[in-house]
């Protein structure tokens, strides 16, 4: 191992310097250490991160752990033993503040400053917030950390209505956790449809139902103008046309802001993420940035630069730096896939829906078991699976190859998917 230690003078600080050092103990992170040793790597390794637990799983937060299901040393990603194994320095509950990319330095929050040969940044985002007021009330709530999701456990005996603003994905899983422990739930949301940046109209629709049935009240096309407050609490929600919904917990659930303005203020590239090229490299010298926080072109967003946030791309993004790092590069190439659990249903995505000018119904939706496939100019591009994980699986083949079957095929499920793939 080579970690160094030296004195700078002029900051009075203890420095140490690793081979390489991760920011962000999320997937990324977690995975970058955990392939680089994989590849026997031999040099020192250290993720810093701000949060004071080690690595484990984000999505199961809005599902399983804010529901009880699971304890959180079941969200673990490795147990201690394997970081200790494979000495991986932890350095937890420490935010990076600032980056010298010329000095290959890193400052924390407490002052000390850490040097790096090559730095890794995993730091992933933070839950946007409103801009109106009443924002950072007591009782509103993001849903990105474990701490964040404990505080609202330690609320809910008290709560008996739940305002989620948000209908993408996390604001409808946690929506889905609190209606069947309850609680009267109404979620909000700006567009006219839930899920309208990820999905099709179909599926937007079908959701919708089922939270309805459910008995969770879903408001499409609202704006909040305030979060009402009371001793210092929030006590409800203001809409644009005035009305007050009551409420003693309100879930924010309208996207990420990516950790990168340490960053860009070292005079990396990029603005919405850190821009990245194909091996997963910032424009700062032996700076790579993987995972929420990475803006790079997709293949399967036809070339677009856009990031994007699944345990897959932190998995993928962290393997392709790990080969980049040992000596045997390989350009990030992966079919995005995603999943949702909201009641008894499971939501499987592979690819990226953007873009397409058909949809596909495959099954029936009144057996709540059915797939929407998107396509492109006839290629097969996305396909959303409920309860329907043959689809899923045989459906990834149709769209990394980008294929255009029938349709007539494509919606009959009595034809399997994987015979409308191209022969390997």
């Amino acid at each position: 191992m080579n970690e160094r230690i030296s004195c700078d003078r002029g900051a009075q600080q203890l420095m140490k310097t690793y081979d390489v050092l991760i920011v962000g103990g999320g997937h990324a992170g977690a995975q970058a250490a955990a392939a680089l040793r994989q590849r026997k790597f031999s040099g020192s390794v250290a993720i810093v991160g701000a949060e004071p637990e080690l690595p484990y799983e984000r999505p199961p937060l809005s599902k399983d752990y804010l529901s009880g299901e699971k304890t959180f040393d079941r969200l673990l990603i490795r147990p201690e033993a394997f970081w200790i194994e494979r000495e991986i320095t932890m350095l937890l509950g420490q935010a990076v503040v600032a980056v010298d990319a010329a000095a290959h330095t890193v400052q924390l929050a407490n002052g000390e400053m850490i040097g790096f040969g090559v730095l890794i940044w995993a730091a992933g985002g933070e839950p946007r917030r409103l801009a109106c007021s009443g924002h950072d009330l007591d009782g509103v709530h993001g849903v990105r950390t474990r701490a964040d999701v404990d505080r609202m456990m330690e609320e809910l005996t008290a709560v008996h209505r739940v305002v989620v603003i948000g209908g993408g994905y996390i604001g409808l899983e946690a929506a889905a956790v609190l209606a069947k422990a309850g609680k009267a739930v109404t979620v909000l949301e700006a567009q006219e449809r839930v899920l309208a940046r990820v999905a099709g109209e179909v599926l937007s629709r079908f959701y919708e139902a089922e939270h309805r049935t459910h008995e969770v009240e879903v408001r499409l096309g609202v704006t909040v103008e305030c979060i009402e407050e009371f001793a210092g609490k929030a006590r409800g929600v203001r809409l644009s046309d005035g009305e007050i919904l009551p409420a003693q917990m309100v879930i924010v659930g309208i996207g990420i802001v990516p950790s990168v303005e340490p960053l860009l203020a070292a005079g990396a590239e990029g603005g919405n993420g850190v821009a990245v090229d194909a091996f997963c490299r910032t424009s700062l010298a032996d700076i790579y940035a993987i995972g929420d926080c990475a803006a790079h072109a997709n293949a399967f967003a036809d070339g677009t630069t856009i990031r994007v946030e699944s345990v897959q791309n932190a998995n993928d993004q962290a393997a392709v730096v790990a080969r980049a790092i040992t000596g045997d590069p390989v350009p990030y190439h992966a079919v995005p896939w995603f999943w949702s659990n909201q009641y008894d249903l499971r939501l499987q995505t592979v690819g990226l829906s953007v873009g397409h000018d058909q949809t596909i119904l495959r099954g029936s939706v009144a057996d709540r078991s059915f797939s929407v496939i998107y396509l492109k100019q006839g290629r097969v591009i996305a396909l959303d699976c409920v309860n329907a994980t043959k689809d899923y699986v045989q459906g990834k083949a149709l769209v990394t190859a980008a294929v255009s079957p029938s349709v007539t095929d494509l919606a009959d499920p009595a034809i399997p998917l994987k015979t409308l793939a191209p022969v390997a």
